[in-house]
């Protein structure tokens, strides 16, 4: 029986929590309002629902998840003026794994609604927002019960370690992600297991979205200009750890971070093969690691702010692995690597932007 990833950011409202630290994350969901827009656009076109039921999976906890609400119940109300049709009632279902902090999202919706008040008065429908904890690679809603999905910076994170339960689980060793360094095998193998999870995805979501129902992705990508990865510098950094014996050899050769960062062309692929939606838009964005930074900032300042939001999405999982004692250590020698870094290189992600329909 293959093993849950108990993946969670950190939660709470402190200063090292998701909710403090995910502006960079906020700037991607920015860069792809524009396709959300137009989804919805289509959406309301082909039906206008008494009862927009829309689903954020990989929700996370803090702003950004609020965020992604009033995005939605803006661009509906516009499409709604456009058309003149009356706004709907609104059913958000906030979707998560199981660790995430739930608690501090609820916490926040009576000022949620409060401004919701404010700017929208009495011209809209009712909003209601429920949790739905569990893994996206697998079912989740009834059957043609939802209108819209939305996930942004959650679908590259896989539903396990990709060398679980493989015999060839050194063949990453001294490695934790994928780098210049890995054999062919360890592609394949991430590869594979991203096919396979996203495949899930796609039946899943098909299964629970109604007639004409979309979805808007937004994950990392790689793209055919060659850019370093955070995880390669994560990987770098316990690489160096372990050099100097602060870490453990076999905790570092059986620590594999989930991710894969898939080519639009292995999207595509999945797409294609799969079956069950049309792809009606894909756009690559580029961001900087440090976005939102000034560029006459300082290195170390620039570095702080990247360690900070790194280790808001990182520390639960590397604490896990290497232990809570080793983590201000680490994430002080990650900030060094990072100001090497970016000494000799542009530090960027690129992150594809996809709007999707259900074929019926």
């Amino acid at each position: 029986m293959e093993r849950p990833l108990l993946l969670h950011m950190n939660g709470g409202e402190g200063e090292r929590s998701y909710a403090n630290n995910s502006s960079v994350q906020r700037k991607i969901m920015l860069r792809a309002k524009a396709t959300l827009e137009e989804t919805i656009t289509r959406l309301y076109c082909h039906s206008s629902p008494n009862c927009m039921k829309v689903a954020d999976l990989g929700c996370s906890v803090g702003p950004n998840t609020l965020g992604v609400m009033s995005n939605i119940i803006d661009l509906v109300d516009a499409a709604c003026v456009r058309l003149n049709s009356e706004p709907p009632t609104f059913q958000f279902y906030l979707n998560d794994l199981f660790g995430n902090d739930f608690n501090t999202i609820f916490k926040s919706l009576p000022d949620f609604y409060t401004k919701l008040m404010q700017d929208k008065g009495h011209k809209f429908g009712s909003c209601f927002v429920n949790a739905t904890p569990g893994s996206f690679y697998g079912r989740l809603f009834p059957t043609n019960s939802i209108d819209l999905f939305h996930s942004a910076s959650s679908l590259h994170w896989l539903s396990q370690d990709p060398f679980l339960g493989l015999s060839n689980e050194a063949l990453n060793k001294g490695n934790c992600h994928l780098d210049s360094r890995s054999p062919p095998s360890v592609y394949t193998t991430y590869l594979k297991q991203f096919q396979k999870d996203f495949e899930l995805f796609l039946k899943s979501r098909w299964e629970e979205l109604v007639a004409g129902g979309a979805m808007v992705l937004v994950l990392l990508t790689k793209t055919e200009t060659p850019r370093r990865s955070i995880w390669e510098a994560i990987s770098l950094t316990l690489t160096d750890m372990l050099l100097e014996g602060l870490i453990e050899e076999e905790k570092l050769d059986s620590f594999n971070i989930p991710i894969y960062e898939p080519t639009i062309e292995e999207i595509r692929h999945v797409i294609r093969e799969e079956g069950s939606f049309f792809i009606q838009e894909l756009e690559t964005v580029i961001v900087p690691w440090d976005e939102g930074r000034n560029e006459d900032d300082d290195e170390n300042v620039r570095a702080q702010f990247i360690v900070r939001y790194t280790r808001a999405v990182m520390e639960p999982l590397l604490s896990a692995n290497f232990g809570a004692k080793v983590m201000n250590e680490f994430f002080i020698r990650f900030q060094k690597k990072i100001v090497q870094l970016m000494q000799v290189e542009k530090l960027e992600y690129a992150n594809l932007v996809i709007s999707l329909t259900k074929i019926t």
